[in-house]
């Protein structure tokens, strides 16, 4: 008898049609009910803590606090701020704050707003402290936008950053003047050429470099161009200091001359390798 031919063994290993059986022993799980109980959990937790920050009454503001206040009050701090007191403390925008008291007054340098749960706001101001005074509308700039508003002080202090930023109507104690003299040709082209903002920032600069003790002896300081800055000290004795550069060398330098000549009346540094002394 004969075998299967090669068309019949062939159509019993050919796959049948349809559509495929479904594996065998696999069933369908549904989710434990510890899982979904935990899961609702953290779901209700999540809904009570949005409630608590945003909606409850417990965690809003109730209180402003100031600190590192000299010359500005913690009133005036609180005031510019405008804290919303009542709103959710979670929602009080910080940088908001920080940006509209930097704008309001000038004399801060820095401030940190900060919560302080649950119910209050913090607010760490850092003044600018002033290095020079100048008269204000000296070399016909008004410093009217600065704080305390227009005309409302004789003099503008100015900061180690050489910014303007309040007018006061009493020269603070121990506080050089400035004094932009551009007096010359050379002068008034070194003005015309660097702005009064630059030569102000070259005075800042100097006072920034001198000694200490020569420091609370003086009385002024004059710029008559970039490169020629020059002291007045008390009891009428002058500094002459030059340009801004090399002010670590000049104050050494200037120290040691005052030592080796304590009766001078000027004393000029302008070359540090080359000082000298005179009207002894």
């Amino acid at each position: 008898m004969a075998g299967p031919t090669t068309a019949d063994r062939g159509e019993r290993h050919k796959p049948k049609s349809g559509p495929p059986r479904p594996p065998r022993g696999r069933r369908l799980r549904l989710p434990r009910p510890p899982v979904l109980i935990v899961a609702g959990a953290v779901l209700l937790l999540g809904a009570a803590t949005v409630w608590l920050l945003y909606g409850s009454q417990w965690l809003r503001v109730e209180r402003v606090t100031t600190s590192g206040t000299g010359v500005l009050t913690p009133a005036q701090v609180r005031a510019a701020a405008a804290v919303p007191v009542g709103a959710p403390l979670i929602s009080v925008d910080t940088g908001d704050i920080e940006d509209r008291l930097r704008r309001k007054l000038p004399r801060i340098d820095s401030v940190e707003v900060v919560r302080s749960w649950p119910h209050g706001i913090g607010l760490k101001v850092t003044e600018r402290e002033p290095v020079l005074i100048v008269e204000n509308g000296a070399n016909g700039k008004n410093d009217d936008n600065r704080e305390g508003g227009a005309n409302a002080g004789k003099f503008v202090e100015i900061d180690a950053k050489g910014v303007r930023f309040a007018t006061v109507q009493k020269a603070p104690r121990g506080v050089p003047r400035l004094e932009l003299t551009p007096d010359q040709s050379g002068a008034a082209a070194s003005l015309r050429r660097f702005g009064p903002d630059r030569l102000v920032r070259e005075a800042v600069r100097v006072a920034g470099d001198l000694p200490p003790a020569v420091a609370r002896d003086t009385r002024a300081v004059r710029v008559r161009s970039y490169d020629d800055v020059s002291l007045e000290l008390s009891g009428g004795r002058t500094v002459a200091w030059g340009s801004g550069e090399k002010g670590d060398t000049k104050a050494t330098t200037l120290t040691a001359l005052m030592k080796a000549a304590p009766k001078a009346r000027h004393f000029d540094v302008s070359v540090p390798t080359a000082p000298a002394s005179s009207g002894s």
